[in-house]
């Protein structure tokens, strides 16, 4: 509303059709782009097994772990795809931003954790990422409680008919960027994608809806390792997108690039204007 977000810029350079489509489709869930991509895992499987050699054995490197390095290589070398709309507006978010869940434990009925972390794709090599994982998880399942845990805390002791109206004057003060960094920030629903691993419970991948809270504009879902005979082991990965943030052709070639980085699992830890030189050369060939 007002051309200022505490963790966002106002894109600017736009064509006057994507300016208006956050007009005829002011809501993220009429505006859902699906697709399904099948990623060959082999060359992934053995990356893990020379690199977990020499690794704390509670401490793995996961194929997961894999499927959220190349994401957040995306966000930061394609970074049309890490933006969103707001208030009828187009935003270019400030950072990459990833929420992700995990049990508690890996048995059923076991609480849900989400763990909401800014990634450094830029400075931050494939193994501290790992480990900054692993620690953040810890905290959380020895019961550290976050800044949402303890707001959605408080709104819970409250009667619904009070926590409706608080909702919605939370989303309009979004809409018109008056919300501080300190709660954007800290909210699991204001990130750049949001991604989950339905393998480690060895489902298949299936697509998830997008909140019309918040600002996420990508949700992943990535699935279970699958085999047939006389072909190499895979996994699908399922995205559901938001079609006003870019157009259809840059957002093929962005996820094209998270699956080329999973079976060539040596780019994840290629130098970062390494890649994105072949992002140039990529461009060029089209």
């Amino acid at each position: 509303m007002f051309g200022r977000r505490a963790d966002a810029t106002l894109v600017a350079d736009l064509s006057p059709m994507r300016r208006f489509m956050p007009l005829i489709s002011p809501r993220r869930n009429d505006s859902l782009f699906y697709m399904m991509q099948e990623i060959e895992v082999d060359a992934a499987l053995a990356f893990l097994e020379r690199r977990n050699a020499t690794r704390p054995p509670e401490r793995p490197i996961t194929l997961f772990h894999l499927f959220l390095r190349s994401a957040t290589l995306a966000l930061h070398l394609r970074p049309g795809v890490n933006r969103f709309v707001k208030g009828g507006r187009l935003w270019q978010r400030d950072g990459c931003w990833i929420t992700f869940s995990a049990k508690r434990e890996l048995v059923d009925g076991s609480p849900l954790l989400t763990v909401k972390r800014r990634f450094h794709p830029e400075a931050e090599k494939l193994e501290p990422m790992v480990d900054a994982i692993y620690e953040r998880l810890g905290r959380r399942r020895s019961g550290e409680r976050d800044t949402s845990d303890r707001e959605v805390g408080l709104l819970l002791r409250l009667p619904p008919f009070l926590v409706k109206p608080i909702l919605f004057l939370n989303d309009k003060l979004d809409d018109w960027g008056l919300l501080p960094r300190s709660m954007l920030d800290a909210d699991p629903l204001c990130g750049s994608i949001f991604m989950a691993n339905l393998g480690s419970i060895d489902y298949p991948a299936g697509f998830h809806h997008l909140w019309e809270h918040g600002t996420i504009s990508i949700f992943g879902v990535m699935g279970r390792i699958e085999s047939l005979p006389g072909r190499p082991r895979y996994m699908n990965a399922a995205w559901t997108y938001d079609e006003r943030i870019e157009d259809g052709l840059y957002s093929y070639y962005t996820l094209q690039s998270i699956k080329e980085r999973i079976e060539q699992p040596e780019l994840l830890d290629a130098d970062i204007e390494v890649l994105r030189e072949r992002e140039r050369e990529r461009i060029k060939r089209r």
